[in-house]
């Protein structure tokens, strides 16, 4: 029953992060807020509500483990699993305001992380305060040098669902509430499946939050990233990956923390997993400057879905 639990769950996480997306964005343009403001930080952090919701879950049902290993395992699958298998399939331009913005604020947002939990393998609640409010400052920062960004093609930043456009407040309200009740009860399904699992396998919460966990709130993040790369649509946004995992931390973890520290037991999760983490974020630099600036072409693209496999393999399955 546990597996069936897990999929439902991924399944309710799936449905109910589609529609508050859909609400989300409906809202944003209702107080005309414009595409570049609704790709980089409403569609972000929409992304974001099913790792928000499973974390509060499991940190709150005593799973600490579960609730870090979710967002760690979503970060490192957002960048290796879901822009690497993208990027096969077609090349990916990064933006310049990337390199100044989303990627020195992913960096920082997961240096933080590694020092708070490294230091007394607690995120405490003024550590959870300082990441969220980090990311506030983030978000005014982005909005208020969203104009100077030149460069950047609003059309191509989000495809802004036309339903949403042109939604009633009514039909808005109905989304937020499928949404919402979807994914409050596709996280109680999915934690408690997985802690099901866990002692169903005699393995810890660390390797099914890093696994099943993890790759299954990256699925709206893969399964839009994938359509939109088979339809040959120019909307594939890297800032919205990178900015999903800024939320990750800033808003899940922080957030999380806030409302209840997060103790952490296994130190693989510090050692091992959140250096994977920050490597494979510090990685995206050299491979967006090098050779060929602003692309992550399909050698790149094979290179980080080769680093996850091994990673997965070696580090959560076969040193588990």
């Amino acid at each position: 029953m546990s597996l069936f639990y897990i999929l439902l769950g991924l399944v309710l996480l799936v449905v109910g992060g589609e529609y508050l997306v859909r609400a989300s964005v409906g809202l944003s343009l209702k107080f005309k807020l414009s595409r570049i403001v609704i790709g980089m930080t409403v569609v972000s952090f929409a992304t974001s509500l099913p790792e928000l919701l499973v974390s509060m879950k499991a940190a709150i049902d005593g799973s600490p483990e579960l609730a870090l290993a979710n967002v760690v395992g979503s970060n490192i699958a957002n960048l290796a699993l879901v822009l690497g298998a993208t990027a096969i399939l077609t090349p990916i331009f990064i933006k310049n305001i990337s390199y100044k913005y989303n990627i020195p604020a992913m960096l920082l947002l997961s240096g933080l992380l590694y020092f708070f939990l490294k230091n007394d393998l607690i995120l405490s609640f003024t550590e959870g305060l300082i990441l969220f409010i980090l990311l506030v400052i983030f978000v005014y920062v982005l909005l208020k040098h969203a104009s100077d960004a030149g460069d950047v093609d609003l059309d191509e930043l989000e495809e802004i669902d036309e339903d949403a456009a042109v939604a009633g407040i009514f039909k808005i309200l109905i989304w937020l509430i499928i949404g919402g009740v979807a994914l409050w009860a596709g996280a109680e399904f999915l934690v408690n499946g997985a802690k099901e699992l866990a002692r169903q396998l005699g393995v810890s919460e660390r390797i099914i939050g890093i696994s099943i966990v993890a790759i299954g709130t990256s699925i709206p993040e893969l399964a839009a990233s994938i359509i939109s790369a088979l339809k040959k649509e120019k909307d594939l946004s890297f800032g919205n990956l990178v900015g999903s995992n800024i939320f990750n931390i800033g808003s899940v973890l922080g957030l999380t923390a806030m409302i209840k520290p997060i103790h952490i037991t296994n130190i693989k999760l510090v050692n091992v997993d959140i250096i994977w983490m920050l490597a494979i974020s510090a990685l995206i630099i050299p491979l967006a400057l090098l050779p060929k600036r602003h692309k992550i072409s399909w050698l790149k693209g094979s290179l980080y879905l080769g680093l996850y496999i091994i990673y997965m393999y070696y580090f959560v399955f076969l040193r588990k």
